[in-house]
């Protein structure tokens, strides 16, 4: 495994809220591929909190959003075997909060592509806390073409 993550690797100067390397009060998700997975460890900080001890939901789904989206631009770059994963963004996601998510440990996000079609990708994640899964993901990203106000903007 590259000890640089997807997002350090081919979008440094990104400013996503999530993931992008350049937002210095963003998420900072790095995401790693790993088989047929792509996997974070993130550690959430204390204003990140919905209430003492719990991880705040909409960060949860922050965070589960923008590994997802890598996931599906890692998967279309190995699919289609390019040189660089192509801007993908979100088309729908759902999250369910299997449990509450605590904020005193790393908590990990795995993630792979489920299904892909074209430029579509299905993705399905969790978020596990430890040893036990607090979040479960499914999402659909597409990769956007010239024109799309995402293109190139990593």
């Amino acid at each position: 495994m590259s000890t640089l993550s997807l997002q350090d690797q081919f979008a440094a100067q990104s400013i996503c809220f999530g993931c992008g390397p350049s937002n210095v009060k963003g998420l900072h998700v790095r995401s790693f591929p790993a088989g047929d997975e792509v996997v974070c460890h993130w550690t959430p900080e204390p204003h990140h909190h919905a209430f003492p001890g719990v991880l705040n939901g909409g960060i949860v789904g922050a965070i589960l959003d923008c590994h997802c989206n890598w996931t599906a631009s890692w998967h279309l770059m190995q699919r289609d075997h390019l040189a660089a994963p192509p801007c993908t963004v979100t088309a729908d996601y759902s999250v369910t909060l299997k449990r509450p998510t605590p904020v005193d440990v790393a908590l990990e996000i795995r993630a792979r592509a489920v299904s892909s079609e074209g430029p579509k990708v299905l993705v399905e994640g969790t978020l596990t806390a430890k040893g036990k899964v607090t979040a479960t993901f499914r999402g659909t990203f597409v990769a956007v073409t010239e024109g799309h106000p995402a293109w190139h903007r990593w």
